[in-house]
């Protein structure tokens, strides 16, 4: 082997190429320390992007298979708002239905007791005629009640037939449903009620306003219960939510501890590789003192 030369395997063959360890043509140092910087500063940017992002995986270059699989989940969590939307929305108007339908409650209990006073045969016909107005006065204040209990256009005990339908899930195939339940006056549930006390009270009217109060108390007793599944229902899908992104945390978030001492070890690779490359580049100029005459 000629002296001043080293030899390189040039292929899988086994064949081999000659490099000169002395050339002002080719510093092959030279270009074995800008690929090593090259590399380090590659490394460099990608730790500079996790630290900036805190993410491991921020593009579908990163990783694709995990970025697909966390992008589906993301868009799963975002639906879910969709959903919570929708619950709360639904929550709202059955408890604006109930506090309206309690009020409705109370009002025939009041209602009840005009009726058994006006039902006493020793009262005196102004006494009856003041029951009576007080009774109708009561009655017409049910039906204001029920048509104004109403939220976001949405009632559930007026004379309509909203109801409530909230999605349950991210994909729009399952609902939460809460029937419409008619509380006024012209509803099944008070069609046998008087509509005033001037005729004969008896015991058929006592017993109609009896079984309507058992009617709007089990209205209600319903609503109660398509109240208590949706907050069950929305708990479940802010559980739920939480879970979606605590996983797409895992796939994509970086390990900032690793990351910072991974930056700090790349630091002192990438000052070390720009030395080499600074010793590696002034390595032709020594051949110069060889040309010197003395």
């Amino acid at each position: 082997m000629p002296c001043g030369r080293k030899t390189r395997p040039q292929n899988e063959n086994g064949g081999f190429f000659v490099v000169p360890l002395n050339s002002v043509n080719t510093n092959a140092s030279a270009l074995m320390a800008l690929q090593a910087l090259n590399a380090v500063n590659r490394e460099l940017s990608v730790t500079y992007n996790r630290i900036s992002t805190g993410k491991r995986v921020s593009s579908a270059k990163d990783d694709p298979a995990t970025w697909a699989i966390a992008q589906y989940q993301r868009s799963q969590s975002r639906a879910l708002d969709a959903v919570q939307a929708s619950l709360q929305r639904g929550q709202s108007a059955v408890d604006v239905a109930l506090s309206a339908g309690e009020t409705i409650s109370d009002l025939l209990n009041d209602m009840k007791e005009t009726v058994l006073a006006a039902s006493d045969s020793t009262i005196t016909a102004e006494a009856k005629a003041a029951l009576s107005d007080r009774y109708v006065a009561l009655r017409r204040q049910i039906d204001n009640i029920a048509n104004n209990a109403e939220f976001a256009g949405l009632n559930l005990i007026g004379g309509g037939t909203g109801a409530v339908k909230a999605l349950a899930n991210a994909n729009g195939t399952d609902f939460i449903d809460v029937a419409h339940v008619d509380l006024s006056t012209g509803g099944a549930a008070l069609t046998g009620i008087p509509a005033d006390l001037t005729g004969a009270i008896g015991q058929v009217e006592i017993d109609a306003m009896s079984a309507s109060i058992r009617a709007v108390n089990g209205g209600l007793a319903k609503l109660g219960s398509g109240a208590n599944a949706l907050d069950r229902h929305l708990t479940f899908v802010s559980k739920l939510q939480d879970t979606y992104d605590e996983g797409i945390g895992r796939l994509v978030d970086a390990d900032m501890a690793k990351e910072a001492a991974r930056f700090q070890a790349l630091q002192v690779k990438q000052q070390l590789a720009i030395q080499a490359l600074q010793i590696a580049v002034s390595a032709p100029s020594m051949l110069l003192q060889l040309f010197q005459r003395r």
